[in-house]
């Protein structure tokens, strides 16, 4: 990913409302995480609920109806009885997979630190 220097353009995009509005969709804790497993592969919702430690049943679907509507992932019905429903990465969502890629080695490159430096704040607190 090439350097990326925001423009005071660019800042005024993300808090334009549409702006905001698209940072919501994909900026989620839950969404951020759905996105980069589908990057990888097609999921049921089964599979997904068990691969992302911690979310419920609610956030997972309200997350997945989320994206759908943005046109970030499509959800497919499988001519199984019973019915089955996977759910894909589009190409618009396949698009975060380099973005979404770096801010996955940065947290790995950067956790420790900044645990680090919230354990020292802390204390800087009491």
């Amino acid at each position: 990913m090439a350097d990326y220097t925001p423009s005071d353009h660019s800042v005024s995009e993300l808090q334009s409302p549409r702006g905001r509005l698209v940072l919501s969709q994909i900026a989620d804790k839950w969404s951020f995480l759905i996105l980069t497993v589908l990057c990888t592969s097609p999921c049921r919702f089964n599979e997904l609920k068990r691969r992302l430690d911690g979310i419920t049943q609610k956030s997972l679907t309200d997350s997945l109806k989320r994206l759908e509507r943005s046109g970030l992932i499509q959800r497919h019905v499988l001519p199984t009885r019973p019915v089955g429903v996977e759910y894909h990465i589009t190409p618009l969502g396949k698009s975060l997979s380099e973005p979404f890629l770096a801010i996955a080695h940065w947290i790995a490159k950067n956790s420790e630190a900044v645990v680090s430096a919230q354990s020292e704040y802390d204390r800087e607190q009491t």
